[in-house]
Parts: structure tokens; sequence; C-alpha cells
């Protein structure tokens, strides 16, 4: 479920003349039912509301007064957004004749042609107040205080985006709200302006438009808008199409070797769903993600994160979280990401944030060994992104729940015959691999083939986490084993700084050994991903003319200035 609420108008919205047909009400009531929320936006004050609208404890929050007030039905507390209006206001306008007049907790509101009379005691008094128009009603209101500042207010009371809000209206003073939301529609009878600006155009008037809506929400929800509206922008193909990972769409595995740039691309994307305000939740077991822009991260190498804490971040409006588990270990992962993904999963259903998530290392946490992986796992997995090495060892569930595979890399073939083999689908043919700054798109589960797409470049330089590698645990299979030539030895260096450690008291014959086998660049370009250092460990490694004690010295400096932590 991506659309969360609805949050509609009451005067020529869902009322007609000030009534609510039973008809309505009754598909108020069933569409509240299905598990959706409902918040009624109105420019009347609460007391003249419940006289025309008996029913209104149906709706989770009442915006009162065009967004000055906060009404909550579950416990039947207000919250004033702006303070009461000036006395002096009120006695000028009285005293110039303006009739009717209606004060509220805000507000103050009368009828054309009185506008301007409101306008020149605004300015002579020097006060900071605005006029909003309402189809032949005048609003007098603090500067700032409108609708869609009300639905804020109670859309963050309620924990829910509004991403995830669709907004109906029929005036003028709708149109901040309907901006606010993620999708926008206009009943019939609104005003031409409105119905321009409009997502959806409904052939209804009033209540029967909202019965309509409801029918387009409970039968399309997210695709209601197109992809360019909520996608999240993954490149340009070679057409020059754009190309949108929707969030209605399933998971998306992104797949390819090592150091071939799927934490860059899962980088561009994050700065996408921070330009679009969208909320993202990162898992890193390996600290790729630790200097993230636009983002909190929870946990480093030398403490890991708190359940709870996590929870409370991002139960925040407009919270981005990367849940660093570098401390942890590689073992240790997958239970820690079992006790939370319950949790993420509940408040998803319950506010639809965060809109995203993004898994990294996702064979170490969701691995296919794991055997309760299909319990922990949520029906349906729209808007996940598992990052991996390896997609064959990814539990089987995870990635039957995939819709889409992004190959990164030259390898790209490969990365679609794994999937197939895991999941059953049929492998496609003729895999061309991507140029430079490209990916291959892939919908399995369609009739088209996979597809070249040129991504875009980071804004933010993705930064090498420099304790991750320097004091981190990089786990059995991306250790680092001083064996020597007979494999007597076994001493396992975990990260650099044990690396630097044994390698200064290791022998000769076994330094040497991985020296001349041009093991030590190996690890720093693949474990470590760091080809500039590889580059200078390989030199030192065919440089003959040093010995054992010069090369590791060399070996050694190399290091201590690319990791400041050493």
């Amino acid at each position: 479920m991506y659309f969360q609420a609805v949050a509609i108008d009451y005067d020529g919205t869902l009322a007609h003349r000030g009534e609510v047909s039973r008809k309505t009400m009754e598909a108020l009531r069933n569409f509240k039912e299905g598990g959706r929320r409902l918040v009624l936006v109105t420019g009347r004050m609460l007391d003249d509301l419940r006289e025309a609208f008996p029913d209104f404890p149906l709706f989770d929050r009442i915006v009162a007064e065009n967004g000055a007030v906060v009404f909550d039905s579950s416990n039947a507390k207000e919250r004033l957004i702006a303070g009461a209006p000036p006395a002096i206001l009120v006695e000028r306008l009285r005293e110039r004749g303006v009739e009717p007049l209606s004060v509220g907790k805000s507000i103050v509101a009368t009828r054309e042609p009185h506008e301007k009379v409101a306008l020149d005691t605004i300015r002579e008094l020097g006060l900071e107040f605005q006029i909003v128009f309402n189809k032949g009603a005048v609003m007098i209101l603090p500067a700032g205080v409108n609708k869609g500042a009300g639905l804020a207010a109670a859309l963050n009371e309620l924990e829910i985006s509004p991403h995830n809000v669709i907004g109906v209206g029929d005036a003028e003073n709708d149109s901040s709200f309907l901006q606010l939301c993620g999708c926008g529609a206009a009943v019939a009878n609104a005003l031409a302006i409105l119905k321009d600006g409009a997502d959806i155009r409904l052939n209804g008037e009033n209540g029967e438009g909202i019965i309509e809506l409801f029918e387009k929400v409970s039968r399309e929800d997210a695709k209601l808008v197109p992809p360019q509206r909520h996608g999240i922008r993954l490149g340009v193909d070679s057409g020059g199409k754009e190309l949108f990972l929707s969030p209605h769409h399933g998971a998306v595995l992104i797949a390819g070797s090592s150091g071939v740039g799927k934490s860059r691309l899962a980088t561009v994307l994050t700065e996408h769903m921070a330009k679009r305000g969208v909320e993202f939740c990162v898992f890193d077991p390996e600290g790729d993600y630790d200097e993230l822009e636009h983002a909190v991260s929870l946990g480093d190498a030398r403490a890991a994160p708190n359940v709870e804490e996590a929870m409370k971040l991002l139960r925040k409006a407009e919270a981005n979280v990367v849940i660093n588990t570098q401390f942890l270990g590689v073992m240790e992962r997958p239970g820690f990401f079992a006790l939370l993904l319950p949790k993420l999963a509940e408040l998803r259903t319950r506010t639809g944030r965060p809109h995203w998530l993004i898994i990294d290392e996702a064979h170490h946490l969701l691995p296919a060994a794991r055997a309760n992986i299909a319990q922990l796992l949520p029906e349906e997995l729209p808007a996940v992104i598992f990052i991996t090495v390896h997609p064959e060892s990814m539990a089987t569930p995870a990635l039957k729940a995939v819709q889409a595979v992004i190959a990164v890399g030259e390898a790209a073939a490969e990365v679609f015959a794994q999937f197939c083999r895991a999941t059953g689908a049929p492998t496609p043919e003729a895999v061309t691999p991507p140029g430079p700054d490209e990916v291959l798109f892939w919908e399995p589960y369609s009739s088209a083939a996979p597809r070249a797409v040129k991504v875009d470049k980071p804004i933010q330089a993705h930064k090498r986490h420099v304790r991750k590698y320097a004091e981190g645990d990089l786990g059995a299979e991306r250790s680092f084993y001083f064996r020597g030539a007979k494999g007597a030895l076994n001493l396992k260096a975990q990260n650099l700084t044990l690396f630097v450690q044994i390698a200064a008291g290791v022998d000769d014959e076994t330094w040497q050994f991985h020296r001349h086998a041009g093991d030590y660049s190996a690890w720093f370009r693949d474990p470590v991903k760091d080809p500039e250092l590889a580059d200078e460990a390989a030199q030192v490694e065919k440089n003959e003319a040093l010995d054992a004690a010069a090369s590791r010295e060399r070996i050694a400096a190399a290091i201590k200035r690319r990791y400041v932590a050493l």
C-alpha cells in the first residue's frame, strides 16, 4: 500500500451545499476499513463543522480554519498552528461595516467584496496577515498559515509522509495542500485553475468524485501517477529515455563483482531520493555509507547500532538513516538484521516510511543458508534495493521478490545467469556488456531484453570509510591469510591494522612468498577495494632490488599514508 491516506476538502468536495450524502458516508467508512487514513481539510471552524457534519470523528485528523487548527479525533484535542487574531483587527473591521464577520481561534472570515477593506486594515495596522480566497469567501490569517501548512502538521502527528497522501479539493485555497501531497486530485466541479494543476481530474462532482477517487486508489494505488512523479531516476537509455525505479514495482537487485561501482550507483540513487524528499534507510554491513550525505549514521567500527534507537530515528519525518553494523562480526549481522526487519516492515505498513530500503551485502544479511528467511520477510517487498556480489548466495524468497535486475560491470551476463539459476526465471539471450558509465537494466518477468542505461554520476564523492578497512572485520572470506609456501601458518589479518602488525612480525620467507606471488596487491585491489594502494604494492612486489625488510617498510608506509587511523 503506497498511498496511506487521503486528505479531503469539505465544502464543494466532500459536501454539496454543506451536506454529505449517505452514499458518500458509506464510501468513507469502507475506505477507512481498508486500512488507510482520512484527513479532513477545511476552512470552517470546528464548532461550525460539528453542526454541519456530526460524523467528522470518522476522520483521523481535522485541519480546520484553513490550516490554523489541527483536531485529533481519537482524543478530541485541538492544536493551534497559529495564535488568536489581534483584537484591534476584529474591532477595526467591525467599525468599517464588514459583515458577515466570523472570528475563530485564529481565522477571521468574511465574504467578497470586503477583501479590499480587510487588506487596507491589515496594512494600516502593520500586521503580518494574509488574505485567502475560497469561492467568494474571504479568510484573514497569519502569514504562512494555509491548508498545506496545517496538513503538514497533521501528517507529522500521524507519522505519514506527504508523498504517501492523495489530496482532493475544488477551490483556490485547496491548492497549497494539493501541492504538498504526493498526488493531487480535483473533483469535476473544481475551479479550472485547480484542475489544471491536478494529477487526477475526476469525472464526478462533490461526493461522487470522492467515491470515484476511492475506487481508483483501491484499484491502482501508486500506479495512479507516472513513475516520473514517484520513481527514482536511474539514468538514460540509448534512446534518450529516462528510466525510473518505481516504488510499487517490487524489489530491485544491483549485482556485479567487487569494485565495479555498485555502491557508487547506490549513492547516486540516494541523492535522487534526498532531492525529492523521499526517505531511505541503508543497511550498511561494512561502513561503505557512513559518510553519506543527507543521512544520519548509527553504529561504526567501535560500536554496534541499537535497534530501538534506529526505530526512533526512522519514525521521525524526513529522516534518512544509515545502519552501520561494521562492529558486529560477519556471523552476527544476519541476526541483528532479523531483529530489525520486522519492526521496519511494520513501520512501512503503517506509515509508508522509509520509502526505500537499501540492503548492501544482501548475501550476508539474507543468506540462502538461513532456514527462516521466508518467515522473516514481508509478503511483498516494494521499494527495496538489494546489493550483492553473489546473488546466487541470497535467499530464494528474497530473489523471487525482485522485479528488476541491474547488472554492473563487464560480467553482466553472469549476473543474469546467476539470478535465473536461483529463481528459475528464463535467461536473457545475447547479453552485451555495458559501456563506460553504463549498467544493464533487465525486468526478468517482462518480454523486454536487457537495455543499457547511462547512469548519473554522484554529486558527492563516495568516500572510503577509513575505519572499515583499518579497524573493522572484513570477514573470513575477505581477510588476508599469511600461510607461507608450505601452508604451515594461518595468520589471519581481518583489517589493515592487523595486516601491518602481522607483516612486521612474520618471518622473511613467508613475507617474500606472498610478495612474489602478488598476493598483497591482489588483496588491496579486491577485498580492500583500493586500486591505488594495489598499484603501489604491485610496484614493490616487482622491485627485485628490495629485500624483505625494505619491501615491508614501503608497503606499510603506503597503507599508513592512505589510512590515517593507522
